[in-house]
């Protein structure tokens, strides 16, 4: 059975990135525009890992972090953020909502799918 990721970003070329990236490697990908979407598309479970970026529309990825770990369902999901940011604070803000780990963009294909390996195992 393949693993199910949410990828989250507000554009379109790096969602099709992401999902060209883990969709070769056999992982499902459903993808989402803003947090709102993610949060509607999330529903009660069944996603293994989200990769979000942080500055969205709507709701940004912080946000939607601390939305998702509120449901029982998100409790243990590891939580990936893909971001042009690097700022030690945003970062300690990210790890505090509930974030797993930081990639920053732009990334590397094989650097992208060693991370997701390694934290869903």
């Amino acid at each position: 059975m393949s693993k199910t990721i949410l990828s989250v970003d507000d554009s379109a070329s790096m969602r099709q990135m992401v999902k060209l990236t883990l969709g070769g490697a056999g992982y499902e990908v459903i993808e989402a525009s803003d947090g709102s979407d993610a949060l509607a598309k999330a529903g009660g479970g069944g996603v293994h890992m989200v990769l979000t970026d942080l500055n969205m529309p709507n709701m940004d990825g912080l946000s939607l972090i601390r939305e998702l770990r509120k449901l029982p369902a998100y409790k243990g999901v590891p939580i990936i953020f893909l971001t042009t940011e690097s700022d030690g604070g945003k970062k300690s803000e990210a790890k505090a909502a509930g974030a797993t780990a930081w990639i920053v963009k732009p990334f590397q294909q094989q650097q992208l799918l060693d991370v997701v390996r390694k934290v869903l195992g």
